[in-house]
């Protein structure tokens, strides 16, 4: 045991084992005592499958790439060493997260009608709406990530979708959000494609960016659907 746990200190493993599972706690404990623990170990489980999605994406482009950290009532993010090298390999990584948190709450969604359990049913609700709002298309939000694979000027419509959900439901979170996209926004807003680093990075092909466009646009429809019918169902449960 103690020649292994040498092997993985050396290795930096149980440090990042350390970081993620601490953090993974610290952040169920912190919605437990708003939400309940059962509900707040299934939250952090589906935000865990989520960045999951990154991680391996990032991995099999050969990335070298960080285990997730969580903040409480922020979300997680993993650390991404080596940046991709185009923008196909920053739309991969950044869809990967949506889709494998859609998986997860499909399979609570299943569970939930096949139990008849309210707690599962509002998980699903909770992982339908997580990976919805991640797919708004500005940087940093994994919608940025993927629709920068047509253009960033993209981005520039996810300002008006940002404002509107800070009109609707005003949050500390929406302004931490904004902040971080400030920078983005200008980049989309100057954007050249025709300077040479543009040239290079978002050098991808016609069919490429129609598919991704297909893909991201089938995903978001979706989870529209899927949150607005899991949101009415937990209505009538009440």
């Amino acid at each position: 045991m103690a020649k292994l746990l040498l092997v993985l200190l050396s290795a930096g493993k149980l440090g990042k084992l350390l970081t993620t599972g601490g953090t993974m706690l610290l952040s169920v404990v912190a919605y437990a005592f708003v939400y309940g623990w059962r509900y707040a170990a299934g939250f952090v489980g589906l935000i865990f499958v989520h960045e999951m999605g990154h991680y391996l994406a990032a991995r099999q482009r050969g990335l070298d790439v960080g285990a997730p950290t969580f903040i409480p009532f922020v979300g997680a993010w993993i650390e991404l060493k080596d940046q991709p090298h185009d923008v196909e390999t920053e739309a991969w990584v950044g869809f990967a997260g949506p889709l494998l948190g859609t998986l997860a709450a499909l399979a609570c969604y299943f569970a939930a009608r096949e139990t008849d359990s309210k707690l599962l049913l509002a998980l699903a609700y909770a992982g339908f709406f997580l990976n919805l709002f991640n797919l708004i298309p500005l940087s940093p939000f994994d919608g940025g990530r993927i629709t920068a694979v047509l253009s960033p000027r993209v981005w520039l419509l996810g300002v008006p979708v940002l404002a509107t959900l800070f009109l609707w439901r005003p949050s500390p979170l929406l302004i931490l959000v904004a902040v971080l996209a400030a920078p983005q926004v200008l980049k989309a807003w100057r954007y050249d494609p025709q300077a040479p680093e543009n040239r290079d990075y978002y050098a991808v092909s016609t069919e490429t960016r129609m598919t991704y466009a297909l893909y991201y646009l089938g995903l978001l429809g979706f989870l529209a659907v899927m949150a607005h019918d899991t949101h009415e169902m937990l209505g009538g449960l009440r």
